[in-house]
């Protein structure tokens, strides 16, 4: 039994043809963006979270500046998610399936692997600078906001990411009608 039986027998015998292989290349597409960014900007806030415990240890009163730059890695997985709906809202998964072939559920794929890949590494490294940030604010409070901006910085290209699959997602040639 193929994935796309199985699939077209949980929806149900009259919505059975609806469900293709372009659909199971795009809803790929969104757990590619979803599960890559998250795992990446999970590593990223775990290695952060422990430096930051390192340091709150030492001296409790710099929680609440240590508490923003663990958390920075975390908007990969949060871009991640984005993507994810923009597809299931592209093809109709909160309603009625859309016609999709093949070729447009890979151009769903491919248009969601940037998120995911870029998403995963800007995370990973995010975290490694926010380690540092983290233990650079332990020794000197005062350079928070220079340990900030080197963290954003791994950001911009997490954010290029996430606008290039936005703009492949939407812009992909899919119809919007439903199927019949």
């Amino acid at each position: 039994m193929t994935i796309i039986n199985v699939a077209s027998s949980l929806l149900g015998a009259e919505e059975a043809a609806v469900f293709t292989m372009g659909h199971f290349y795009a809803i790929l597409g969104a757990a590619v963006a979803l599960l890559l960014a998250g795992i990446g900007s999970s590593i990223g806030v775990s290695m952060a979270g422990q430096a930051a415990a390192g340091v709150t240890a030492e001296d409790p009163s710099k929680f609440g500046k240590l508490l923003p730059l663990q958390l920075l890695p975390a908007t990969q997985g949060i871009y991640g998610l984005i993507i994810a709906f923009f597809v299931f809202l592209k093809i109709g998964l909160f309603g009625d399936f859309v016609t999709l072939t093949t070729e447009q559920g890979l151009f769903l794929l491919v248009a969601c692997m940037p998120m995911g890949i870029v998403g995963f590494f800007s995370a990973l490294y995010q975290g490694k600078v926010a380690v540092s940030g983290i233990n650079a604010v332990g020794k000197r409070v005062e350079i928070f906001g220079r340990a900030m901006t080197m963290i954003a910085m791994v950001e911009t290209y997490a954010i290029f990411a996430l606008v290039i699959s936005v703009f492949g997602v939407l812009m992909a040639p899919i119809a919007v009608a439903p199927v019949a």
